[in-house]
């Protein structure tokens, strides 16, 4: 195998230049990951961002680099991972008579928070007729994934739902039942809220943008 880095050789050369001899083709691409992250370059830059591609700027100093490119690195982790994020703690209820077969107590049909419009309550979730959860903060809706927040891309999908054209049906509890683990969504549900308090968090400590330049196109 031959490793192939996407970060081209004129690229490294430009951030060595203006941040050190051992910065590596990782440091870029995290640096990159984390600054796309940032409020405050996608503030400045929203009216480019809508129309171009990203075009990546210099931090002023090596240690606002190093900055973006930690919090970079972490975040990119917690995204890959996300199936293997700890289960936020939710508080779980279930109404559910005793001796019914986890088949059922952990079968999601259509996640919905109650209520609707501005009356509705996203810091519940409904999971099923039997089980509610709770105690979701409000920082699982502030991580967007495009126009909607992580979780809610989870709880539109995550739906019993038929094809009409080819009457083939998307059932999310496939998965889990032939993995042997029934709360797979239920935990998914978890997980995904774990990851966006986390992504708030590591967002929320990036430094100021302070930049060397205008953005330029080398990486």
């Amino acid at each position: 195998y031959v490793r192939v880095d996407n970060v081209s050789a004129a690229a490294l050369a430009t951030y060595r230049d203006a941040y050190g001899p051992d910065v590596t083709a990782d440091d870029v691409f995290d640096y990159v990951y984390g600054l796309l992250h940032s409020p405050d370059y996608r503030t400045r830059y929203a009216a480019d961002l809508k129309r171009a591609l990203p075009r990546i700027p210099l931090v002023s100093s090596a240690d606002d680099f190093r900055a973006f490119t930690d919090a970079g690195r972490q975040l990119a982790a917690l995204h890959i991972g996300y199936e293997s994020a700890d289960p936020y703690p939710l508080t779980e209820t279930d109404t559910a008579a005793n001796g019914i077969p986890d088949t059922d107590r952990y079968r999601v049909t259509k996640l919905r928070h109650p209520g609707r419009g501005r009356s509705q309550d996203l810091t519940t979730l409904i999971y099923n007729q039997h089980l509610t959860l709770t105690g979701i903060p409000p920082q699982a809706h502030e991580y967007l994934v495009g126009s909607r927040s992580a979780l809610a891309w989870l709880v539109d999908r995550y739906k019993v739902s038929t094809d009409p054209a080819s009457g083939i049906v998307n059932d999310p509890n496939d998965w889990g039942a032939e993995h042997g683990d029934l709360r797979y969504v239920l935990d998914l549900v978890k997980r995904i809220v774990t990851v966006s308090v986390q992504t708030v968090q590591l967002v929320n400590a990036l430094p100021a943008l302070v930049l060397t330049g205008e953005p330029n196109a080398t990486a």
